[in-house]
Formats: C-alpha cells, structure tokens, sequence
C-alpha cells in the first residue's frame, strides 16, 4: 500500500509540475489525433502530431521519459507538440503500460507494437514509412534503444535512426560513478532511480529472483549492436544517467554505428522537455531538429527565440 501512495503522489506531481512549467507556452496549433493500437494485452494509446500541409514527412516516435513508472501522453504533449513544431515531423506519442501494474518486459512489448504499427499506417495521416525514427527521454531513451534493437530482426531496416535523450542503458548496480557524483540530484536522485529500477523489475514474467540484466532492459549489455541505425545521443553533467549514457554512444560507436554525442555542461536531468522552454530546452531542441534534418536531408527547424 505505501508503495502504490509513493508511485500516485510522483504520478501527478509530475504531471502538474510540466503543466506548470509550459502554462502558456505550448504550441497550440498543431494538430493532434488520438488513436489506439489493439495489442494482445490492451490497447496501447498513441498520439498523432501533425505538422501543418500535406507532407508526406517523416517519423518521430517518442517514447515518454518517468522511470518506467511515471508520465503518460498528457504530461509530454507539450514537449511533442514543441518537437512537432520545430522538426516538421510527424510525432507519435506513445502511451505504453507502466509499472509496477505492469512489470517489464510489458513496455518495450508495447513499443514495438506501436511501432509496427506505425510502420503499417503512418501513410495513411500523412507520414513516411521509409523515414521513421525512434526518440525518448530517460526511461524514455532506453525504450527508444531496446526498440531500436528488437526491429533490427523483428522489423529489419524500418528504424533509420534513434533518438536517446539521457538515457537509461544499464543498472544501477552497474556502479558508474555519475551515479555517486549526482546521488541528490538535481531533479532525478540516485534513490529515486533505484526505486524506479525496482518497481520496473520487480515480478518479471522474463526475469529470475535477483535478476536484473535483459537485453531489452539494460540494451548496454547486449551484445551485437552493430546492425543498430545511426544515433543521437544527449547526455547531461548534473545527471545519474550522465556515464552510462556515455558509454552506450560509445559501444555503439565501436561496433560501427554513426553516432553523434553531445554532453550538456551545467544541465541537469529533464533540461529537454520536463522543465519547460528553457534556453538550454530550445538548445537541446535544435540539436535534435538539426540531427533530424540532416538524417533526411532536409532544412533545420526554427531558430532558437530569446
């Protein structure tokens, strides 16, 4: 019972803190389109953002940051609404299941439902299908990563790149010393990531007692990353995750794969999205856009406003 109090209390203060955080600063005109996919478990909630015009465009399919147990479509609207805006890309929001309701594996089970859904249908609301890329923040990330990894056979050549936004990519026993450095935060704590890994693993269906490393749960330890598309990976200083972030772009750099890395000095984690339109939000926002449109060779977004 203090467990389910701990995990409501996070959900909405969460949720109210970006709602208070982007009062009056969302990108109202674009357009939205709620849909659902039918799935073996229950339907997976998405959210279509669609640029102004006709397209076609490309594909954006983000997956909500929050540990795996918070966050859901309304709480990151406004950052997709933002990204929608600024990459003229199609964004798909994804409202996979949360723990600890629904342990892992059932979120990235969800988002690769989701995306082979949007492989089959994006054409039709005027997206792609043949330039589709996976994004996320935190939790976030690392369903973007171990999404990217299960289309590399379940989906060969559909994902043309990925997104991942200080991501997670191994467990906290993993012991990198960001960790240590950045145990009070600011914003994500070291407990509080614990608590997160824990209510995420906790009564795996995939998983044995002590358990803590799957393939589609720390994508650091899988072993073959070299069929994974080209990455953009954004890490931050003041951040738990800021090590192990590092050292995905690394891994996947030494197998092969075009990645591009940058380190956020002086930001802390959720600069991008959470903490509203920050400078440092437009910065990491551009980055991405600019990234986007060079992978599709198109124009960059909108300049960054003061």
């Amino acid at each position: 019972m203090k467990n389910k109090i701990k995990t409501l209390v996070i959900r909405k203060f969460i949720k109210s803190s970006a709602r208070f955080a982007w009062l009056g600063k969302t990108a109202k005109h674009i357009a939205t389109l709620d849909l659902a996919v039918e799935s073996t478990q229950q339907p997976i909630p998405l959210r279509l953002y669609l640029p102004p015009g006709d397209g076609p465009y490309p594909v954006v399919v983000y997956f909500h940051g929050g540990g795996w147990v918070v966050g859901d479509i309304a709480t990151y609207d406004p950052m997709c609404r933002d990204l929608c805006d600024r990459s003229d890309t199609i964004v798909v929001a994804v409202d996979y299941r949360l723990a600890p309701e629904y342990p892992f594996p059932a979120a990235p089970e969800d988002c690769l439902a989701a995306l082979a859904w949007v492989a089959e249908h994006i054409e039709l609301y005027g997206g792609r299908p043949d330039s589709i890329v996976v994004a996320g923040d935190s939790a976030g990330g690392n369903l973007a990563a171990v999404t990217s990894i299960q289309a590399a056979t379940a989906l060969p050549g559909l994902v043309k790149g990925q997104v991942l936004i200080y991501p997670v990519t191994d467990h906290y026993s993993a012991g990198f010393e960001s960790y240590n450095e950045n145990a009070k935060g600011p914003v994500l704590t070291k407990p509080l990531m614990q608590w997160f890994w824990d209510s995420y693993l906790a009564n795996s269906s995939v998983l044995a007692a002590g358990e803590v490393r799957h393939r589609l749960a720390t994508p650091l330890t899988e072993g073959d990353l070299s069929q994974q598309p080209p990455a953009l990976v954004i890490t931050a200083e003041h951040d738990p995750l800021r090590d192990e972030g590092i050292a995905y772009a690394e891994r996947l750099t030494e197998q092969g794969v075009t990645v591009s890395h940058s380190l956020y000095p002086g930001a802390a984690h959720g600069f991008i999205g959470l903490q509203g339109p920050t400078r440092r939000h437009k910065e990491g926002m551009m980055e991405i856009c600019a990234w986007l449109a060079a992978l599709f060779g198109r124009e960059a977004g909108s300049p960054i406003e003061d």
